[in-house]
């Protein structure tokens, strides 16, 4: 078997040496193009050559379509480079063949200079109101045919802002591979959880040192007190999937938060938002330590990696009790705050995005969600996003369309900072990180600066990196980081890696903080005062 490897790596190089010299000839028989490129002809090599190649040409996040421009009618045409196709041109024409009353339109699209005779391109055609997709091998003109346009409304914004075309830059055979890679993201195996943390090194640089056993540290609960903070990193599964991609547009280095509280007769508790119960609902949760540490153990099947934040002492002098737990018993049942989840990530009209991501992109990707699971698509952005113009009931399109009225754009109203005492329909909404926050303002941790925070625009990262934390390892308990040849600031109790929080303990509150903040990867740095 190796030495069939060997035998099609060479081929390969050969292919790559063709493909170069087809480039080249070009320049003196302009008729010529390569007649293939080397990536078109992988899948008919073996696997063990094919995949390991494409996994060093394409990831994950080639994914993720790139949004090029919008087509629009009359004399305006849309010129760009595609993957396949180095030359491209749009425009939109109306129509009414079918005599509606709105009438319909054909996209004309003229593609060319095609980098080999084997490629393709494939791309997305979104408004508001529909989402459909095509490719194209051949170097011609193509139509794309909408028939009737939904609603006036959709007229009316396809004539004003045309259609979107987003790119599949790394093209059929690339998307299939990042299907590939994405995939494995969600499984709950071994192939799953190598799967996040090489996600998590490359577009990162998350290092995941292992540390020395014992993994699970024998905790004892005497020193743990009420407002400590507990960073949770899963790396397996459905939940550990989902927070490698939240982990990566948000630079944050854990993926779930929980609190601990201590009530009246010293019984320690653990809050957290994000709980599933036996109906499969995800709540906000009180529970006993015991109960909420023995499904940690033993039942959370995504590999949590704990870390424990114990409270500065100045700072747990402030903590009140008591507010703390009306603030906690207030919330107890209620559901997850799924409304204001992605909106503590976006603070930036192109801030936040992590290419080829941006607000285009977000766009259609809601419109989809939005077709595919309307309930889901409410509980997720439309009631954020009417709170955020100042209207009630409209949905995603009408959301779109009011945008483009007011003269504003989509970017600019999802980087509109949510507001704390928003009420959804459900309540207040709190993810698990505005829980932990919400709490604390509760408990006076903030003093003053309790009204001109909003700790729903918070990303865990921002939370993690308050200093608010204990500085001084010789106060840590005696059982924190016992075994780890590494002492790091916080106490890590369970996990096969050594947890990393970049900026701990670092950024003292001010005023309107975290609402304006950029977060680009991979270093995710932040302007001053954001």
């Amino acid at each position: 078997m190796q030495i069939l490897i060997k035998k099609f790596t060479s081929l390969f190089w050969v292919i790559e040496v063709l493909g170069f010299l087809g480039m080249f000839f070009p320049l003196q028989i302009h008729a010529l193009k390569a007649p293939f490129h080397p990536s078109d002809v992988l899948p008919v090599l073996p696997r063990q050559v094919s995949w390991p190649i494409l996994n060093y040409l394409n990831g994950a996040a080639d994914l993720l379509p790139s949004f090029v421009g919008a087509a629009l009618p009359a004399n305006n045409t849309l010129d760009w480079k595609g993957a396949c196709f180095y030359q491209n041109t749009a425009w939109l024409e109306f129509h009414n063949k079918t005599g509606s009353q709105f009438g319909g339109g054909t996209l004309h699209l003229k593609i060319s200079h095609a980098h080999s005779w084997t490629c393709m391109d494939l791309y997305i055609f979104a408004t508001p109101y529909r989402v459909t997709w095509d490719y194209y091998f051949l170097s011609r003109e193509h139509t794309l045919e909408f028939n009737e346009w939904d609603s006036e409304a959709e007229y009316e914004y396809v004539k004003h802002k045309g259609i979107s075309i987003f790119l599949m830059q790394a093209g059929m055979l690339g998307t299939l591979q990042a299907l590939w890679d994405v995939f494995p993201l969600f499984t709950n195996t071994g192939w799953g959880e190598n799967s996040n943390l090489g996600f998590l090194k490359k577009h990162m640089g998350a290092s995941f040192e292992q540390r020395p056993q014992p993994w699970v540290t024998n905790v004892s609960v005497d020193d743990i007190h009420s407002g400590d903070f507990l960073a949770i990193s899963k790396i397996r599964g459905r939940w550990g999937g989902f927070e490698t991609l939240e982990k990566w547009v948000s630079g944050a280095y854990a993926g779930h938060t929980a609190v601990c509280l201590r009530d009246s007769e010293g019984k320690l508790w653990v809050g957290e938002s994000g709980h599933e119960d036996k109906e499969g609902r995800d709540i906000i949760a009180i529970m006993p330590w015991e109960e909420w540490w023995e499904f940690e153990l033993k039942k959370d099947d995504a590999n949590p990696h704990i870390a424990l934040l114990p409270l500065r002492p100045d700072i747990r002098a402030k903590f009140n009790e008591t507010a703390a737990w009306e603030y906690a018993r207030s919330m107890d049942g209620k559901p997850y705050g799924y409304h204001n989840l992605i909106f503590s990530w976006i603070d930036t009209i192109d801030g936040n995005y992590p290419p080829p991501l941006d607000a285009h992109l977000v766009a259609s990707v809601m419109t989809v969600w939005s077709q595919i699971q309307p309930s889901y698509a409410a509980n997720m952005w439309n009631e954020a996003l009417n709170k955020r113009l100042g209207t009630k009931g409209l949905n995603l399109s009408d959301v779109l369309v009011e945008v483009e009225k007011r003269g504003s754009s989509f970017a600019q109203l999802l980087a509109i900072p949510e507001q704390d005492d928003w009420v959804y329909s459900d309540g207040k909404s709190t993810s698990c990180v505005a829980f932990v926050l919400e709490m604390y303002k509760e408990a006076g941790i903030f003093g003053d600066l309790r009204k001109s925070i909003q700790v729903t625009e918070f990303t865990i990262k921002d939370a993690y990196t308050l200093n608010f934390f204990e500085n001084d390892s010789s106060r840590l308990p005696p059982w924190c980081n016992d075994g780890d040849t590494v002492k790091l600031p916080f106490c890590q109790i369970k996990g096969k890696y050594r947890m990393e929080l970049p900026g701990y303990n670092s950024m003292d509150p001010y005023p309107h903080m975290n609402e304006r903040c950029p977060s680009m990867p991979p270093s995710y740095c932040r302007t001053k005062g954001c």
